[in-house]
């Protein structure tokens, strides 16, 4: 059994976590970091302190309405993407232990594609 890093638990809620194959569980926020622990396989968790938190990317539709996923950069690990329920509640139990200026909205589908463009015509 996995011992979590918590010693206070603010929020459960179920979630997917995006690693390649999907992976079902529950998401766990608390005072000492994010956790993701699989539903049925008891070796597949995350656990990612507070501390190594970089960024929080959210990705936003419909002008705030609707927010199918986010994802969570470390400072060394890469980034890891995950799918809430609530994504709403999620990041909001999230901003009281990362900085607000460290939560960022992610690129929507036009910026990546002008992006794109302006690459290629700069070239």
């Amino acid at each position: 059994m996995v011992q979590s890093l918590n010693t206070k638990v603010d929020l459960v809620i179920e979630g997917t976590a995006f690693t390649g194959l999907t992976d079902y569980g529950k998401i766990m926020i608390g005072d000492k970091s994010f956790e993701f622990y699989h539903d049925r396989d008891t070796r597949k968790y995350m656990q990612i302190p507070w501390e190594e938190v970089d960024y929080v990317l959210a990705s936003v539709m419909f002008k705030g309405r609707w927010i199918p996923r986010f994802a969570i950069q470390t400072k060394k690990n890469g980034t890891y993407t995950f799918a809430a329920k609530d994504a709403k509640k999620v990041l909001r139990a999230i901003r009281n232990y990362v900085p607000s200026e460290r939560m960022v909205q992610s690129l929507s589908f036009f910026d990546v594609v002008k992006r794109g463009v302006k690459g290629i015509a700069s070239k």
